[in-house]
């Protein structure tokens, strides 16, 4: 499938009702406003097309740079095209959801996610810490920098009160990660959590809230000391 066939696709799939909530959200135009359900028989089609998943991305079109994330191997993308990526996110989905799927799958992820948390640019630091929370949740803990994340946790804790609005929610979400997936880092996320207790995000126009980080663990654990490694992030 060519572009403009799969941009085509898109567009016919969109809705103004759709658009109108994903505006609502922060999504910028252009966009279809596809339903997320509608994408996934696009992504059965152009699967392991990787040329046209960077094409999609460059579009600047919400909906076809959200397919990209969804169609993209990370890991046969150059460090370049990720920054590249990252530097492109035109709102939160983009910058917490597709650049980190990607960027996870890279050999690099978490080297490359530790530059971008110290970003002072909001979208790109959302990245980092989400890239970060897509990797703990699907490499194996001994595949994971323990002493580095132990003590991003230890940053967190210090810093997001103070921190930018996104990444108070991206950090939020970095300390659930850790305490649902990493065993060396359970008891320390759940500490964590309760000193953080809750965190304000403003949500825009929407009734999406922050999550409880303590009761979300325990509750993604499902009575085990940590959960099971999930296969990917992508959803």
């Amino acid at each position: 499938m060519t572009l403009d066939e799969t941009m085509q696709l898109l567009a016919s799939k969109g809705s103004e009702q759709t658009k109108q909530t994903y505006k609502r959200h922060g999504a910028p135009e252009p966009m279809f406003g596809v339903k997320i359900g509608d994408l996934k028989p696009i992504v059965k089609q152009i699967k392991g097309d990787q040329a046209l998943a960077m094409q999609l991305y460059d579009t600047g079109n919400s909906d076809a740079m959200y397919l990209a994330g969804l169609v993209a191997d990370g890991s046969k993308m150059k460090r370049a095209e990720l920054e590249r990526w990252v530097k492109g996110a035109t709102w939160h989905m983009i910058s917490g959801c597709t650049v980190p799927w990607v960027a996870a799958e890279h050999p690099d992820a978490v080297e490359i996610a530790l530059k971008w948390v110290d970003s002072p640019k909001e979208p790109i630091a959302v990245s980092g810490w989400a890239t970060l929370s897509s990797v703990v949740s699907v490499r194996p803990d001994d595949e994971l920098p323990i002493k580095q994340l132990d003590a991003l946790l230890t940053r967190i804790v210090k810093t997001i009160r103070t921190t930018q609005n996104r990444v108070r929610y991206a950090m939020n979400n970095f300390v659930i990660g850790c305490g649902t997936y990493v065993a060396p880092l359970a008891d320390k996320a759940i500490a964590a959590a309760r000193k953080i207790g809750h965190v304000e995000v403003d949500m825009g126009q929407t009734d999406c809230q922050v999550p409880d980080a303590e009761s979300y663990i325990v509750k993604s654990r499902r009575g085990l000391p940590v959960a099971p490694k999930r296969k990917n992030t992508r959803c």
